[in-house]
């Protein structure tokens, strides 16, 4: 029962990360992680110890068909700046990787405060209307190469493609919106490959000791399948949406919820 619950739960945890992640452009991560840990904890279906890195593992295999979806459509409309994924790329696939070596040795509280400081980071910027000095320019190859290496590390650590990372970095440096966006979308997908490649091989030499059905390393393939079904699913939805209101209002809901979900994730990690 506990497991049907957990599969249920998901279908509609998917449906609102599909529709938030195309509405808000915030990527589906930052709403499955802390739902993932909520869900997980509630169910007791595995070791606390456990359950932070099944959650971003399982996001990350999310995140990872997701982007190459939107990766896609963004080739395809030609706004790819191929510049900065040439240069980005190998970095943010080091750091990504990393990240999953990184979160194994961190005690399970330090790791669930360190997603709770990037939720709260997430909901600062929805909540604001930050503008970046319009002098900055792209960094020269050794910054950008430090850039990218903590970006995918942070992204691996928090279990997504990156976008929330790497779209306010790249607007820092006065790169246009849209090509910040569809740039992000396609380096999501290393970013993402990288970070899902490390927790299943952590996963695998590590023995794990919940016992449950499609639970291979730290990768929960059940709760794949329902997140991805769902998720997509309404991702669409999310798109009208987008075309035919203001997003701004429900930026700033959204943003005041994650000062919510954030805080309550330090809660428990300090409780723990």
């Amino acid at each position: 029962m506990d497991q049907l619950f957990l599969i249920l739960s998901l279908l509609g945890v998917g449906a609102v990360a599909g529709f938030l992640g195309v509405l808000l452009g915030i990527g589906g991560g930052v709403v499955m992680v802390p739902a993932l840990i909520a869900l997980l904890d509630a169910t007791g279906l595995m070791s606390g110890a456990q359950v932070t890195l099944v959650a971003v593992a399982t996001s990350l295999s999310c995140v990872l068909a997701t982007s190459a979806s939107a990766a896609q459509a963004q080739i395809a409309a030609g706004k790819v700046l191929w510049p900065i994924v040439y240069r980005w790329s190998l970095p943010l696939m080091v750091g990504a990787a990393l990240s999953a070596l990184i979160a194994r040795a961190l005690p399970m509280a330090t790791l669930r405060l360190l997603i709770a400081a990037f939720l709260l980071f997430v909901a600062l910027v929805m909540l604001t209307r930050w503008q970046p000095d319009p002098r900055q320019q792209m960094p020269r190859r050794g910054l950008a190469a430090l850039l990218g290496l903590g970006c995918g590390t942070v992204s691996g650590l928090a279990g997504i493609g990156g976008g929330n990372v790497i779209v306010p970095t790249l607007l820092y440096f006065n790169t246009p919106i849209h090509r910040a966006t569809a740039t992000s979308s396609t380096l999501g997908v290393p970013v993402a490959l990288a970070g899902l490649a490390g927790y299943l091989w952590i996963g695998w030499r590590t023995p794990v000791a919940a016992d449950l059905p499609g639970l291979y390393g730290y990768l929960y393939l059940p709760a794949t399948g329902a997140l991805l079904l769902a998720a997509v699913s309404l991702a669409p939805v999310g798109v009208k949406a987008a075309h035919r209101m203001d997003p701004a209002p429900l930026r700033r809901v959204f943003g005041a919820l994650l000062l919510l979900v954030a805080g309550r994730m330090a809660y428990s990690a300090l409780g723990s």
